[in-house]
């Protein structure tokens, strides 16, 4: 029961982030800031969401609790909270900050863009499930991107959107964050040239990270690229890093960490790609 709680956990954070995106845009005209700090809120509930499915993977393997049934909810979940609730809520920042930094698009194009990242997701589900065994073997790797990276990537470039629009929401208990005083420092650079492209850059990330989900590109699931060298010492040095990064600036951290994951899997899956190719036989000189 624990596993498929904690699922249930999962999908309710998709609700809620779906909802949350919905409030910013029906509550947008009574204050330019709701919008702001709502869409925040739901993107922060998408990465609680991840914490969720991280759990209920590994409660189930500890507890040695697989079932069909759980395998099936997981993935249910995982398509609302990790491939409907991005692409909306990408879709809701698209048309609300397009027009506020200069870009108009096509509503139709918006809607295509956000469907292709969601329906990608439920054809890479279903292929999972299809593909992948109930053991800890079958984890170290998956053939193409999982979804909740994808909707890391997704979903750290709206957050960090958000932190070039709206520095101010950078408080924590009434004092800026460490991330919020660096804003400070650059308060008088214009960011507006740079936030322009963010719509358009949605736009086109959309699709190709539902494309990536549904590739054969091979992407090394996070614990076995920690332990790949078995060594628990160099392990604790690289989470205790990376809890600093995530407590110090953490809308940079898992913008980079996300992004940075799906492009090193695809860049490593290039230059594979690039190796196997037979060379061209050398032509030897005629007797």
């Amino acid at each position: 029961m624990l596993p498929n709680l904690l699922t249930l956990a999962n999908s309710a954070c998709g609700l809620l982030a779906i909802s949350k995106g919905v409030d910013a845009l029906a509550h947008s005209g009574e204050s330019p800031e709701t919008f702001y700090l709502k869409m925040e809120a739901a993107c922060g509930l998408i990465f609680l969401g991840m914490v969720f499915d991280a759990l209920d993977g590994k409660v189930a393997r500890l507890t040695k609790s697989f079932s069909d049934f759980g395998a099936e909810l997981d993935s249910l979940a995982d398509l609302l909270s990790f491939g409907v609730a991005p692409a909306i809520l990408a879709k809701v920042m698209i048309e609300h900050e397009g027009p506020l930094v200069g870009y108009e698009g096509s509503p139709r194009v918006h809607f295509i863009a956000a469907a292709c990242f969601a329906l990608m997701a439920i054809l890479r589900l279903a292929r999972f499930n299809l593909e992948t065994e109930h053991n800890e073997s079958a984890h170290r790797e998956f053939r193409g991107l999982p979804s909740p990276a994808a909707a890391g990537a997704v979903t750290s470039t709206l957050l960090i959107y958000l932190l070039f629009k709206k520095p101010a929401l950078e408080v924590d208990a009434g004092t800026p964050t460490p991330v919020g005083r660096a804003m400070g420092w650059v308060q008088d650079i214009d960011w507006e040239p740079l936030l322009s492209w963010v719509p358009v850059y949605l736009v086109v990330a959309l699709p190709v990270f539902g494309l990536l989900m549904v590739s054969r590109v091979r992407f090394v699931h996070a614990t076995a690229l920690l332990t790949r060298d078995r060594s628990t010492f160099w392990t604790l040095v690289c989470v205790v890093f990376a809890g600093m990064g995530l407590y110090i600036a953490p809308v940079p951290f898992m913008f980079l960490l996300f992004n940075g994951y799906a492009a090193w899997g695809l860049v490593g899956w290039l230059f594979a790609q690039a190796r196997r190719q037979p060379r061209p036989p050398a032509s030897g000189s005629a007797s």
